[in-house]
Formats: C-alpha cells, sequence, structure tokens
C-alpha cells in the first residue's frame, strides 16, 4: 500500500509539472496567434496608418504605421531580425502549428498520467477494502 501511495504522490507531481509546461505552451500559442493577427490586420496597409496595437490584457496602443512591409520578429536566444512581412507570417504560422502539436502532446500526456493516478486511487481504495479498513481518501 505504500507503495501504491509513493506512485499515486509521484503521478501527481507529474501532472503538476505537465500542467505547468502546458501553461507555458498555451500562453506561447496566444502570444504567437495575437501577432498573426496583428501582422494580417497591418497587410496593404500604407505608412502613417492609425492603428490599435495589442500589447497584452486586452489592451492597446494607438499607434501610426512607419512600415508595414519589414517586421522585426523574434528568432530566439533574444535575438530578433527584420524580414518582409511575408516571410514573417510564414514564420509565426510555422510556430503556431508546432506549439498547437506540442499543447496536443503534453494535454495527452497529462491525461494519461491523471488517469493513471486515478486508477491506483481506485486499485489502493480496493486493497483497504479488502484489508478490513473504510474507504480510503487520499489527499
Amino acid at each position: 500500500m505504500r507503495q501504491m501511495l509513493v506512485e499515486i504522490r509521484f503521478l501527481e507531481n507529474s501532472a503538476r509539472v505537465l500542467q505547468s509546461r502546458l501553461d507555458i505552451v498555451t500562453a506561447a500559442l496566444s502570444e504567437t496567434l495575437t501577432a498573426i493577427s496583428t501582422l494580417e490586420g497591418t497587410r496593404g496597409k500604407s505608412v502613417d496608418t492609425e492603428t490599435l496595437l495589442p500589447i497584452g490584457s486586452g489592451s492597446f496602443v494607438k499607434a501610426k504605421l512607419a512600415d508595414s512591409q519589414n517586421i522585426v520578429i523574434g528568432v530566439g536566444a533574444g535575438v530578433c531580425i527584420e524580414k518582409p512581412l511575408e516571410d514573417s507570417m510564414k514564420d509565426l504560422r510555422l510556430r503556431s502549428s508546432e506549439l498547437e502539436k506540442a499543447r496536443v502532446s503534453v494535454t495527452q500526456q497529462l491525461s494519461q498520467v491523471l488517469n493513471q493516478a486515478e486508477d491506483y486511487r481506485a486499485h489502493l481504495s480496493d486493497m483497504a477494502r479488502k484489508k478490513g479498513g473504510g474507504p480510503v481518501e487520499i489527499v
């Protein structure tokens, strides 16, 4: 029974780690989708066009476009480069696709871990009942 309880605790810790990863991937995906949407909104706009740029948390800042054809895009490790709008959009779409795949994978892993922990809890309760104890609640 102790071994089963140790396994349950291990699975619960794994679930917390996976949930944290899922939160990070979901936030990155949301940020990427916002960037794509913003760039789509600037496509074809002329210089000095007034626009609202999202800054996060449902907030915007008024701005005028200086250049809507070249975008400064992050490429990792704190490095940004200037690229044409269409190339930037392609990169962001690829990034969002990879993040969506990661989100699905982590969600599946989390589901498996939670199901396994639930199976262990049920098995532990059955073991306790067979030994003559009452129902077991694992907190």
